[in-house]
């Protein structure tokens, strides 16, 4: 981990500057611990690796990220993961919804015990997004 610092410091300004980032399963993880996006990411409620398609819906379509979607729209993507559970505190997750923060949530399933069905989330700026399943 040490030895990311230095990527991750650059990652940092870069995305302080306004350049896109993605962090995509354990890419998310990494942008979470980096405190670019809030919350954390724990193991599956049901201990188990997962390997499926899954359906999200997009929450926000505004972010340079998600643009090409429209918002409400459902889409599948495959879910590999173990350590996919998103959570925050009651607050966090409240500002989240309030200020239009989640990016994706998932449809139907929620396949690891996400907090609200949290599938992705986004900064403030639109330009970090950090996303579970892999596209």
């Amino acid at each position: 981990i040490a030895a990311l610092a230095p990527i991750m410091a650059e990652v940092k300004d870069a995305a302080a500057k306004g350049m896109p980032v993605l962090g995509i399963c354990n890419g998310f993880q990494m942008l979470v611990e980096a405190h670019l996006l809030p919350g954390g990411l724990i193991r599956n409620a049901h201990q188990q690796f997962i390997r499926r398609d899954q359906r999200l819906r997009v929450e926000n379509a505004s972010t340079d990220w998600t643009s090409d979607f429209e918002q409400g729209q459902e889409i599948v993507i495959p879910l590999k993961n173990a350590d996919g559970g998103y959570i925050a505190s009651e607050s966090e997750l409240d500002r989240l919804e309030g200020e239009g923060l989640v990016a994706f949530r998932y449809v139907g399933v929620n396949p690891n015990g996400s907090q609200r069905n949290i599938a992705g989330i986004c900064n403030e700026a639109g330009n970090v997004v950090g996303l579970m399943p892999h596209p």
